[in-house]
């Protein structure tokens, strides 16, 4: 402990291991041993994301074998040390292409060329594409106008995008060396713009989202020709081709997979008990009676020695002694007890005597002792997706009986069964109720790299009494909403149960006398006091990609 202050953490934990090795069913020296195992965990997992972000991953991955070296059950460590790892060679299963037509590539002459033309418009779309190899067919729709065009030292792109902005024309391949030219509207770039096919496979997707993902990208990109097959979960997507590189980037961008958070949730348990008892039991219940002939029929074989002691009192004279051993001799074979077979103190005479008993309590000196301290950890580790929630139960479904079943009447069929022996009672029905740790938690990644996460924790167990036979359960839940910051513990529930109970058992007013409270009375003491602390730290093993992309669409979206 004294280590452990100084901040020694790594021989602190050597001196507790020592102890627990030497002692294993001391519970504090397993305890502590466990606590400082955590610490330097923490601490060497701290020490490796600090090298990560420096891009030191050479020290990281000294650190992470570090941390699993204190703490080998650890996913979080072990996830952080395939992290530093060089990446390897196996492609990870992403998106995939499996089906595309290719576009028609014009090729025109890479030389640049000067135009200086005034003319017909059909006229200078011709030698424009001409002068770099490459023949031009016209729609009907390109009508003749009269335009001026000079340019100098162009490409084939630069000098043919300038004259279509003359003219009102666009163009399309029709092969390496051949363009189609029509007039610049919506409805031709309908009907001529190159479109292409693609097929995304999605095999991560459900129908639900696959669903969602094609109505996304038809009212973001604004797809006539786009179609679902769930049976291959694939997409469908027939469109220009930038149109279709914009869906490819935006489906890329989608499916990269949900930011995952590993849950790291540590439940702490502490019970412990006193009960003392000391002090001097004296009784407190007496029985008088009037001793008479009537009283002594009920004494049995034991009643000479009575009556010899009442003659030795004078309680009865010896002259009617006769009369005595007479009642003695018919009460020779009854055995009935009576309260004179205990000690008692007589007093009175004649029809008033009287005898007093204690009914065998005598004089107990007391004193007793009885404590327990109970610590109990419970670690779990949860991995979960964004927004996904996930569920952890631990323990066990106790069945609970609702009704049985019997015969309401009786008649020689029933009878004739229950005679035999082979009758079989209806099965009864019953309930399972779930006991344990039930944990369902909701994460959500934020972007400043925080962690919002929903809980509904219960805690469930069979208590000790009953009602009309159906046992009650003891139930502790917790429901809420935290937001933390990636590996930051936070305590998200706590409670602490104390019950202190004194009592003194005698005489009234007798063990308030000073120096007679623990000679005439008896005092008993029980403390009990529980403890209950769950701490959860999130760590995001994978957060959401921010990379931002741009494409240029058609005019017409």
């Amino acid at each position: 402990m004294k280590l452990k202050k100084k901040g020694h953490l790594d021989e602190a934990f050597d001196k507790f291991t020592s102890a627990s090795e030497l002692d294993p069913r001391n519970v504090t020296y397993v305890t502590a041993r466990e606590f400082v195992r955590q610490e330097l965990a923490l601490r060497a997992l701290r020490q490796g994301n600090q090298a990560m972000e420096k891009h030191n991953e050479i020290v990281a991955m000294g650190d992470f074998q570090r941390a699993l070296e204190y703490d080998p059950s650890n996913d979080y460590a072990m996830q952080r040390l395939r992290d530093s790892m060089p990446e390897s060679e196996q492609e990870a299963q992403q998106i995939r292409v499996v089906e595309q037509s290719l576009p028609v590539e014009l090729q025109p002459n890479p030389k640049h060329q000067d135009f200086h033309f005034r003319g017909d418009s059909r006229a200078l779309l011709t030698e424009v594409a001409r002068a770099y190899g490459i023949t031009a067919e016209f729609d009907d729709s390109v009508k003749n106008l009269h335009v001026h065009y000079d340019i100098q030292n162009v490409n084939f792109a630069t000098a043919m995008e300038a004259a279509n902005d003359v003219t009102k024309t666009f163009w399309i391949a029709l092969s390496p060396k051949q363009i189609l030219l029509l007039t610049d509207t919506v409805e031709n770039h309908r009907n001529f713009d190159r479109m292409g096919l693609r097929t995304f496979y999605l095999p991560d997707l459900n129908d639900q989202e696959l669903t969602e993902m094609m109505n996304s990208l038809r009212v973001l990109l604004n797809l006539r020709f786009i179609s679902l097959n769930k049976a291959q979960s694939a997409i469908v997507i027939r469109a220009e081709l930038p149109v279709l590189d914009a869906a490819d980037k935006l489906i890329r961008s989608l499916t990269t997979g949900r930011p995952e958070v590993l849950l790291d949730i540590r439940v702490f348990a502490v019970a412990t008990s006193f009960a003392r008892t000391l002090g001097t039991a004296l009784p407190t219940q007496f029985t008088m009676f009037n001793i008479s002939p009537a009283l002594l029929g009920g004494l049995g074989q034991s009643a000479s020695n009575l009556i010899n002691q009442l003659i030795s009192s004078g309680g009865i004279n010896q002259a009617n002694s006769t009369a005595v051993s007479a009642l003695l001799a018919q009460l020779s074979n009854s055995s009935t007890s009576s309260i004179l077979t205990t000690p008692f103190v007589i007093f009175g005479g004649g029809l008033t005597l009287f005898g007093l008993n204690a009914g065998g309590q005598g004089v107990t000196p007391t004193g007793s002792l009885n404590t327990s301290d109970i610590r109990d950890l419970e670690h779990v580790t949860l991995r979960a997706s964004h927004n996904d929630p996930a569920t952890l139960k631990i323990g066990e479904r106790y069945p609970i009986i609702n009704a049985t079943f019997a015969p309401i009447y009786n008649e020689s069929s029933i009878a004739s069964v229950i005679g035999n022996s082979s009758y079989i009672a209806p099965f009864p029905s019953f309930t399972f109720e779930d006991l344990g740790l039930n944990l369902k938690t909701t994460p959500l990644v934020n972007g400043d790299g925080s962690v919002s996460m929903k809980f509904e924790l219960q805690m469930r167990s069979l208590g000790t009494t009953t009602n009309n036979g159906i046992p009650i359960i003891n139930n502790r839940e917790y429901s809420g909403n935290i937001t933390v910051k990636d590996g930051e513990s936070s305590v998200i529930t706590g409670m602490i149960d104390m019950n202190d109970t004194l009592g003194i058992n005698g005489y009234p007013y007798l063990g308030q006398i000073p120096g007679l409270g623990y000679l005439a009375t008896t005092h008993s003491k029980n403390v009990t006091q529980d403890e209950l602390l769950v701490v959860v730290t999130p760590h995001i093993l994978r957060a959401a990609e921010h990379a931002s992309f741009a494409v240029e669409l058609p005019p017409n979206h």
